[in-house]
């Protein structure tokens, strides 16, 4: 998955906006208001931060501990950082994106 991939998954999901809140070099999207990915646009290899449940935030890290991490920069419960380099396929990537979004979407405002 390449940075413009990501954006075009990203900006096809539903109220999707797209930002730069951190500065020029930080791309965040949100749903609602709030974050559900951010990536750095020079980072090499690319790497996003997603949300996601804390119980399966450890599954994942487990099962790709090379790959995801806790998020840097983030609430290391509920953020994980996701390593693109080939080695986790496309559609998990997807998959990861589709849990963040779901959360943050579905999630009930204060």
């Amino acid at each position: 998955m390449t940075l413009d991939q990501l954006r075009e998954y990203c900006l096809a999901k539903p109220d999707t906006e797209e930002t730069l809140p951190f500065g020029p070099d930080t791309l965040v999207f949100k749903v609602k208001g709030k974050m559900f990915l951010l990536t750095g646009l020079d980072n090499h290899p690319l790497q996003f931060n997603v949300k996601c449940d804390p119980d399966k935030a450890i599954e994942l890290r487990e099962e790709f501990p090379q790959h995801v991490l806790p998020g840097y920069h983030m609430n290391k419960k509920h953020w994980n950082t996701v390593i693109v380099d080939g080695k986790i396929g496309t559609r998990q990537l997807k998959e990861f994106i589709d849990d963040s979004y779901g959360l943050v979407a579905g999630g009930k405002k204060k």
